[in-house]
């Protein structure tokens, strides 16, 4: 049976970015390098240029294959954080370098590629058949106002309190 992961194309710097991926998560490594032959159009000889790396124990592959294909937020990775510092330390180290923060824990890395910085409670708060539906659109209404998601924001906009409330810091 064949094995399903993404591949990514990067104009030059797939392994560059790879590197950078397997630094930022842990149960990652790059597992193979392919340099480019002689007749590979756009791409100098001996340059990197298939990269098989797992993330996370996820197999991905990625190519530096010339700027003719663009990553865009058609593609995005999740990085699903138990609680606010796992969320704090993902969007620090995936903004690093040149990344741009997007909305709604949506980021671009520098290398081009989208990411979702998204706590567990947010689904649990949004999505869940036991949310209660309203607290669930008042979460959705604050979560849609947030660049970097705030847990104890969305969770005091589910109870129905504001965010300074003295009981929103629970």
């Amino acid at each position: 049976m064949g094995i399903v992961h993404p591949h990514l194309w990067y104009s030059d710097n797939a392994l560059e970015a790879a590197e950078f991926y397997v630094s930022v998560f842990p149960n990652s490594r790059i597992t193979h390098v392919v340099h480019a032959p002689a007749d590979m159009p756009g791409v100098s000889k001996g340059a990197p240029f298939v990269v098989s790396f797992e993330l996370d124990g996820q197999p991905v592959e990625a190519i530096s294959a010339g700027p003719s294909l663009q990553l865009n937020a058609a593609f995005s990775f999740v990085v699903d954080c138990e609680d606010q510092a796992e969320i704090d330390h993902y969007w620090d180290a995936l903004l690093a370098g040149g990344g741009q923060p997007v909305a709604c824990g949506w980021l671009t890395d520098r290398f081009g590629l989208s990411w979702q910085v998204v706590p567990r409670r947010l689904m649990e708060l949004t999505l869940s058949p036991d949310a209660d539906p309203e607290g669930a659109a008042r979460a959705t209404q604050v979560m849609l106002t947030q660049t970097k998601l705030d847990i104890a924001a969305l969770e005091a906009a589910y109870r129905g309190e504001s965010p300074g409330s003295p009981h929103s810091a629970r």
